[in-house]
This record gives structure tokens, C-alpha cells and sequence, in this order.
């Protein structure tokens, strides 16, 4: 008989959470209802995103690394300012707060702008 040991149990069942969530999302991911509220307003973002993914792989690292900075950026514009904004308005973090008069307050209040999630 085989023997097993601990280790070899703790990553046969880490193993087969991971497969299971890959194939539960995988299965989710599909679903017609969860695509319909999905981000298809954003499919600019995600197709420069995954067209960057898919030119990496075709060993065109930095034209792909390009397309999904950009596919980022326009994925997420949304939440930059709303980010910014928290991190402007943080006063229990000492680096970050308006008493210690530092200049990082005031860039993160200029980069927020007035656009907004909702």
C-alpha cells in the first residue's frame, strides 16, 4: 500500500478546491442570466484586454503588454476616481492624511475629478 503523508493530503484537497471552483466559475461564467448583467457596456476594455493576453502568447510581449494596459485603464476608468478619492479622504493613515501637510492628499484629490460610479 501506498503510503501517504500529511503534506500529500493538505494538497489533494487544496488540489481539488481549485478544480472545483475553476470548473463551478467556468460554469458561471457562461450562464446566460449572469451574462445579461454583465459588462457588456465594457466590451471595448475586454477585448483590448484579451487580445493583449492572446498577443502575448504569440510571443509579442511588448505590443501585447500595450493592449492590456490599455484594455485596463479602459476596464477600470470608472474606479480611478472613486479610488483617488478614498485615498484623499484617508486621516487615520499617517503618510497619508492631511496633518502631516503632505503633497499626496492634494494629487489624489486632483486625480479623483468630479465623474462618479453611479
Amino acid at each position: 500500500m501506498i503510503s501517504v503523508t500529511e503534506w500529500q493530503k493538505i494538497g489533494a484537497g487544496v488540489t481539488g478546491f481549485g478544480i472545483f471552483f475553476i470548473l463551478f466559475g467556468t460554469l458561471l461564467y457562461f450562464d446566460s442570466v449572469l451574462l445579461a448583467f454583465g459588462n457588456r457596456h465594457k466590451l471595448k476594455g475586454t477585448s483590448f484586454f484579451l487580445g493583449g493576453v492572446v498577443i502575448v502568447l504569440l510571443r509579442w510581449p511588448l505590443l501585447g503588454m500595450f493592449l492590456e494596459i490599455y484594455g485596463f485603464f479602459s476596464l477600470f476608468k470608472g474606479f480611478f476616481p472613486v479610488a483617488f478619492s478614498f485615498l484623499g479622504n484617508v486621516y487615520n493613515i499617517p503618510f497619508l492624511s492631511e496633518s502631516n501637510n503632505s503633497w499626496l492628499p492634494q494629487l489624489f484629490r486632483r486625480l479623483q475629478g468630479t465623474s462618479s460610479m453611479v
